[in-house]
């Protein structure tokens, strides 16, 4: 508990000294273990009244998504605004080519500085990159950031996956052992259209299978075909009776006319990773 104290005490000293000269500050906000922490501790540096959390909403985001990030601003005790992003009326985002992230951020962004950011009284704004993110090459988000001068302090401070996690638990945040929710967008590969029918029939199959008790999962939208994303200990679960037959009713009546299981479990960046690691090594 002693080392777990430190990194805290640590962690918020740093993020206090990186936000020096900051009054008001908002954090893009989505509910997820990095944005909270990163609004925990700006909170614990700047005071709870002088931090926002901003939560965009849109059809890429679930609603149990919504639900979950005002449950947690409310457990900080930090007031949350809600900004309507309209990313699905760019093409460039609806094409989905390995840089949607960019032109979903940079909407978020733009909308912020529209609306909020005077409104409020903000400072700067500041997104909830950690420092293991910031080495991925899947992070086209992370331009939007720059374009904006969008301040990235778990970064700036070091602080990695494990890191925030640490920092999660030590608080005791509703969401410190939630697993990562990318939003819905994700499970579209890349190139098919993005369109709100895919996003509600994932978010529905998803919601479905989490109402079935299983935890991590994602469900790929393959046109007929759901493509379905679980941790290890669940795969079998799935398949077998009594499930078995549950989970594929649940499938269809999302939309979907079949129900597969992926053998390889739940993989992060499944879509955008084989496009953006060409090259790179």
């Amino acid at each position: 508990m002693g080392h777990m104290t430190e990194l805290l005490t640590a962690a918020t000293a740093r993020i206090g000294s990186l936000l020096t000269g900051v009054d008001r500050l908002g954090v893009a906000f989505s509910g997820g273990v990095d944005s909270s922490v990163l609004t925990a501790l700006a909170a614990r540096a700047l005071g709870r009244d002088r931090v926002l959390a901003i939560l965009g909403v849109s059809p890429s985001l679930a609603d149990d998504e919504r639900t979950g990030a005002h449950e947690v601003a409310r457990f900080l005790g930090v007031p949350v605004v809600e900004v309507a992003t309209h990313e699905g009326e760019r093409a460039a985002y609806r094409a989905n080519g390995p840089d949607r992230c960019f032109h979903c951020k940079d909407e978020l962004f733009s909308r912020i500085g529209d609306e909020v950011d005077v409104a409020h009284r903000l400072d700067a704004i500041a997104y909830g990159e950690n420092a293991d993110d910031a080495r991925r090459p899947d992070r086209p988000g992370s331009r939007a950031a720059t374009a904006h001068r969008v301040l990235r302090p778990l970064v700036a401070a070091g602080l990695d996956k494990a890191a925030v996690r640490a920092i999660a638990r030590e608080l005791r945040l509703p969401c410190a052992d939630k697993p990562a929710a990318p939003c819905l967008a994700s499970r579209i590969p890349h190139f098919a259209e993005v369109i709100p029918e895919k996003l509600r029939q994932v978010e529905c199959a998803e919601a479905a299978l989490r109402r079935l008790g299983f935890g991590d999962l994602r469900v790929r939208h393959h046109g007929d075909v759901a493509r379905i994303e679980l941790s290890p200990d669940d795969l079998i679960r799935a398949v077998s009776e009594p499930l078995r037959g549950t989970v594929h009713a649940a499938i269809v009546a999302a939309g979907f006319r079949f129900a597969a299981v992926d053998l390889a479990g739940v993989q992060s960046g499944a879509f955008t990773l084989p496009l953006v690691q060409v090259g790179c090594d």
